[in-house]
């Protein structure tokens, strides 16, 4: 996953690289930004992006309260009334810049505003969504970061047959309508799938009752499995999907590792998988399931 210090280096770099971050205009006036998080405050992951982003403003020289304040709102992922709200309310303090996180907050923003810079984060197709023209050339008032290559879903899949090698069955989960990009993940799911003799299952669940349906039903058939989408509808729920998966005996892989520090079993990082040591006992007791409770 995204580490702090991961997110201080590369919003560093975005606010360096618009109007804001003009050391020579520092002292002028006080700067305004207004930033859209996707989940809600309490959630002390994100909450630390945001923590992370202002360390990185630091480092940069400038001083919150001095120089800059930032306006935030929260919980803007799968409430669009809410978000288009928020996204309103921000516009309306005339900020010098924007900071989005996810797809859904960015694509309210940009429906607000095509002349406040916005510096987008946590996007999966920032193209493909109409975010920007290309990522080396993105035109208009956005610009900012793709984090995750899709064809890493293919190789999700690999590391479930190397930690689960019994698996036959995979179930892909995600919210469509928080995950409007889905198919730049599914495509190399399937094509993954097929080469490793898995059976590919497109999972969609609209909502937390759902997902244990959805989750008991994939239970019923034997050596089945779960892969978790980048969603921030599953990211705000990760407790309870992982709760699931054990309750369910169903080995799963997750897309960041904040979802195998709280007991799920495998998320890649970086080069490598993360197993949470939880998980590890289970996978001795149970042979590869993700949790014997």
């Amino acid at each position: 996953m995204m580490r702090r210090r991961d997110f201080i280096t590369l919003l560093g770099g975005a606010v360096a690289a618009v109007p804001l971050a003009a050391r020579a205009q520092q002292s002028e006036r006080k700067r305004r930004i207004g930033v859209l998080m996707a989940h809600a405050e309490s959630d002390v992951e994100f909450h630390d992006y945001l923590s992370a982003f202002r360390e990185g403003l630091q480092k940069l020289g400038w001083t919150e309260g001095r120089n800059f304040q930032i306006d935030s709102r929260w919980g803007a992922l799968d409430d669009a009334e809410a978000r288009q709200r928020s996204a309103k309310e921000l516009i309306a303090l005339q900020p010098d810049l924007i900071l989005t996180q996810n797809t859904p907050p960015t694509a309210s923003m940009l429906e607000q505003t095509r002349t406040i810079p916005i510096v987008f984060v946590i996007v999966a197709d920032p193209v493909g969504s109409g975010f920007v023209q290309s990522l080396a050339r993105p035109g208009a008032n956005a610009t900012g970061f793709t984090i995750m290559e899709p064809t890493i879903a293919g190789k999700w899949l690999e590391l479930l047959k190397e930690v689960a090698p019994r698996v036959n069955r995979a179930a892909f989960l995600f919210n469509p309508a928080t995950t409007p990009y889905r198919d730049i993940y599914l495509r190399p799911f399937n094509a993954a799938a097929s080469s490793l003799a898995l059976e590919a299952i497109a999972a969609p669940v609209h909502d937390m009752p759902e997902l244990e349906s959805v989750v008991a039903a994939h239970a019923r058939e034997p050596n089945g499995s779960l892969i978790v989408m980048p969603d921030g509808f599953l990211n705000v729920h990760r407790a309870e999907i992982v709760l699931q998966a054990a309750r369910y005996h169903l080995p799963a892989v997750y897309p960041w590792r904040f979802f195998a520090e709280i007991g799920g079993l495998a998320a890649p990082r970086r080069h490598h998988p993360s197993i949470s040591p939880d998980s590890q006992r289970a996978r001795r007791r149970c042979g590869l399931q993700a949790s014997c409770a």
